[in-house]
Order: structure tokens, then sequence, then C-alpha cells
């Protein structure tokens, strides 16, 4: 798609012009949060004022308060030297990047939610805001209002950060929170999310994990300084787990969470994976449910620190896109020294090189002499615990594994263990 745009000279004496791209949940939000707080946003962006002057989306809003404002055409904003900041929350990749992109290269400061975009173009994006002395700035696209990218990138600064995990998807946490509380099996759960409005009719980026890798690619970036691509981190979802997991990781004390996770090397890779694992009822991360959002940072100097909220929503998310305009406000006409650099295929190691501990649940044949698999385990994987469940079916056999490297800890099971495991989760203790 081509756009046709040049540099335009921002006004700064008498007030600055915001655009808003893509007028659903979270930009309606975010016009409903500028007008209910103006005054001290303005007051916070060291602006004269900010004033909404278009909505760019292909629908009508009749009655809506600012429906006068809807136009058709993004060349309109391009083409306004009195828009400085842009607010995309369009989503997807389609034509978003494109309509950013062009933003930036008009000298448009650019702030989206659109977590997508930012795993998938994130450096490309920050580098044209870096040519054209603009801002290209993000704090929404990840956890929705909880504050996390801005802390990492400057309250943490001084900490060399370690790890980033965390419960990333409100509605997995949801639908695993159901699980565990109420007994419900995996589709029940879902089903009840969507009527609740915390699940897509098409659930696939939640339940599958996509959404949360996006997310941690964002993270990863931030925390470990180069641009990771959702190409690179092992992605599972959790469409797959079952009731007798539930209960086996009850009856050891755990609760089963979604977590997205990056985690520095010792050699300066990173491991970075999306995974359903098991968590003790200990860790604090366990116990955050419903629809509410994690986030544990780990650096050498400041230890664990966790952020916790809502992940989602329209004033929430619109909190986060609203404090990026006032900080571009307060940074027209420089930059705030933030990003990342380029991607490097070898900067991932593969899920397989990673040591964790595992959760292993089959069925065995009747026939099959659990005794004599429970001693073939042990001398293979010494301090292997047993889980046992009410209930269980003749010949279930759940067990923990020690740490041990997933790719050895796989052949070894192959080939010591003539049942096929029915699931496989690691265990991550904070």
């Amino acid at each position: 798609m081509q756009l046709k745009h040049e540099n335009t000279n921002v006004r700064t004496d008498t007030h600055m012009d915001l655009a808003i791209m893509g007028y659903g949940v979270v930009g309606s939000g975010v016009a409903q949060l500028l007008h209910q707080n103006y005054e001290s946003i303005v007051a916070r962006s060291m602006q004269p004022s900010l004033r909404l002057k278009y909505i760019l989306d292909l629908r009508a809003f009749p009655g809506d308060p600012y429906g006068h404002l809807v136009i058709r055409d993004v060349q309109t904003i391009l083409e306004d030297p009195e828009v400085g900041i842009v607010v995309e929350t369009m989503g997807g990749l389609h034509p978003a990047f494109a309509f950013v992109l062009a933003c930036l290269e008009a000298g448009k400061s650019v702030v989206t939610s659109n977590k997508e975009l930012v795993a998938a173009k994130g450096y490309e994006l920050l580098e044209a805001a870096r040519a054209h002395n603009v801002n290209f700035l993000f704090e929404a696209s990840v956890g929705g209002g909880i504050p996390i990218l801005r802390p990492l990138s400057q309250c943490l600064a001084a900490n060399k950060i370690t790890e980033v995990a965390g419960i990333l998807n409100g509605t997995t946490n949801f639908i695993l929170t159901r699980m565990f509380e109420d007994d419900m099996p995996f589709p029940a759960a879902l089903r009840l999310a969507q009527e609740n409005g915390y699940a897509e009719k098409d659930p696939t980026a939640d339940i599958e994990g996509h959404d949360a890798c996006r997310k941690i690619c964002i993270l990863a970036a931030l925390a470990f300084g180069r641009h990771v691509y959702p190409e690179q981190v092992r992605t599972e979802g959790i469409s797959s787990l079952r009731a007798e997991d539930v209960a086996c990781a009850s009856a050891g004390g755990f609760a089963i969470k979604l977590l997205g996770r990056a985690v520095r090397l010792p050699d300066g890779r990173i491991s970075a994976t999306v995974a359903p694992a098991l968590v003790p009822h200990s860790c604090l991360l366990a116990n955050v449910s419903d629809v509410y959002n994690a986030i544990l940072v780990r650096g050498d100097a400041i230890g664990d620190v966790i952020f916790y909220g809502r992940g989602a929503g329209k004033l929430p998310t619109a909190s986060a896109v609203v404090a990026d305009i006032i900080d571009c406000g307060k940074h027209v006409q420089h930059r705030k020294f933030f990003g990342w650099d380029p991607a490097d295929p070898a900067f991932v190691a593969p899920a397989e090189e990673d040591v964790s501990a595992f959760y292993i649940r089959t069925v065995c044949a009747l026939a099959f002499d659990l005794e004599a698999a429970k001693a073939a385990l042990l001398r293979q994987f010494p301090g292997v615990r047993w889980l046992e469940r009410p209930g269980a079916a003749p010949g279930e056999l759940a067990f923990l594994l020690p740490p041990a490297v997933e790719s050895e800890a796989r052949a070894a099971l192959a080939e010591n263990f003539d049942v096929q495991p029915e699931t496989v989760l690691r265990v991550i203790e904070f």
C-alpha cells in the first residue's frame, strides 16, 4: 500500500491535535478518557491543549458524541500539520502497519495498543520513529492497563534482567480458574468465557497461546535488548488440557497457568516459551485468578517484582494509551530513548534445550506392571515424585520428573518407558 506523506512541522504554540485510527472498544475508551480527565491530562502533557480532531473508521457512529469526527481516508491525517499524535487501535497487521509507518514518516508520533503489530514490526517502526525524530509508544500492548513496559525500561533500568514471566492472557486464566475452582471441563469453561464477553467467537488466538506469545515477544525485547519474533517462541495453548490434569495438579499442590516466559541463559541467549505449566500454590502467580494478569520481573538488584491487574478492558487499556499520549506530548520535537536491537535467529535457544522439571500423565494398559514402570522411572530419574488423585482410572500414572534438559528427558522416557505420555507440562517454581 503506497501512502502519500511528507514530514510536517507540528504546531505546538496553541494546541496539539490528535487522531484515533480504529474506533472500537479501546479507541472509544481513549476518546472517553480524554474527555473525562481532560484538564489533568493536558496539564501533565505540558501542551497548551490536546484536541481530538479525527477518528479514522469505515463505520458510522450515529448518536456517538464524536461521530462528527469520523473520516474515511488516512491521507486526511497524514496531510494535516496540526495532528502531532496518532492513536492506533485498529488491531491486526494490515492496514495498521502501513498506516502507522506513514504517520511516523510524516513526522507524527504514534501510540498503539496493537500487540500483533509491535511483536511483528516493532523494531522497524521504532527505527522509523528514530529516523523522523518522533516517538512510537505501546504501553497498552502488554497487560492492558497494567503499567509494565515503562517500569521495565525506566524504573528497572539499573538491573540486569534475568527473567520475565507471567500470566499474560485473561481469557485463558478465566478458563483455567473455572476448571480448577468449579470442576468445569475445558469446553464448558470456554463457553462461559464467551458468554461473559471474555473470549471471542473465534477464541483461537487466546486458547492456543498466540496472544500471550506476542506479549512475551515485546517483554523479552525490552528486557533483553533484541527483537524477538513470534516464530522464535515455542507456543502451546490450553485446549488439550483435561480434567485429569487439573485433578492431578490439585492433588499435588499445584495450579496450572498459561505462562509466557523469557529467561536469560548463561551463554547470552534467551529461552522464550508460552505454555501451560504447573505452578506451586506457594507462588503468587498460582493465586492469580479469573481475568487478572500478573507479570513477574526478576532483576539482579531488585530481585522479584510482580505487576498485577486487569489485563484488558475498555478503560484500563485506554488508561495506558492516554499515558503514552501524555508522554508524547512531553517529548515533542525530541525522542525518548526507547527501543532494542534487530532480531537474531540465534538469539532464542531451542526450547528443547531448556532445563525444567516436568509433569507427565499417561494411562498404561491394564496388563502393564505399574510397579515395574515406577521402578524403571526411579532408576532413570532419581527423585521422581508420584501424583495420585481420587477416582483415577485403572492404569493411570502421573508423576513429576526432577529438572532435566527437555530433549534428554523425552529421549529417556521414549527409550525406557514404552507408554506414550498423554500430557507433558513443565513445572515452574519462582
